[in-house]
């Protein structure tokens, strides 16, 4: 694996891939990037801002990212996203989750091939490909 900056690029550029109204969780992220696990991705997202749509990913329950239930509703509501009532009695996440049955992203074969791009890149260069070559 590349540097934490390579990483968070990585886990921004999937982030980005995610089409309004749906979502992974932040393990779903990790799965796809076949790299690290849902707290690696979390803090790649927390250090991002605003630089891809974070109200996308998400904790594995359907809650938003924690602390940001009443920024990321409005989102939510504008694109369509499917939401339950959460029950979870934790005021800090608000009173919905998302409703993952319905709304987590599965990639089509085109979007499949980008997220192959992404993890290959974040991988880099194997052994072979810096090996030097004899004449």
């Amino acid at each position: 694996m590349r540097s934490a900056a390579d990483y968070q690029e990585s886990v921004l550029d999937v982030a980005r891939l995610i089409p309004p109204a749906f979502v992974l969780t932040y393990g779903d992220i990790a799965e796809l990037l076949e790299c690290g696990g849902p707290r690696q991705v979390g803090a790649a997202m927390s250090r991002s801002g605003s630089a891809a749509p974070w109200w996308r990913v998400i904790r594995a329950g359907g809650l938003p990212p924690r602390g940001l239930a009443g920024e990321a509703h409005p989102h939510y509501a504008a694109e369509g996203t499917p939401l339950r009532a959460s029950g979870s009695g934790r005021g800090q996440d608000g009173d919905y989750a998302v409703d993952l049955r319905s709304a987590r992203w599965a990639p089509s074969a085109e979007e499949l091939g980008e997220l192959t791009r992404i993890r290959e890149r974040l991988r880099g260069p194997s052994e072979t490909d810096t090996a030097p070559t004899l004449a």
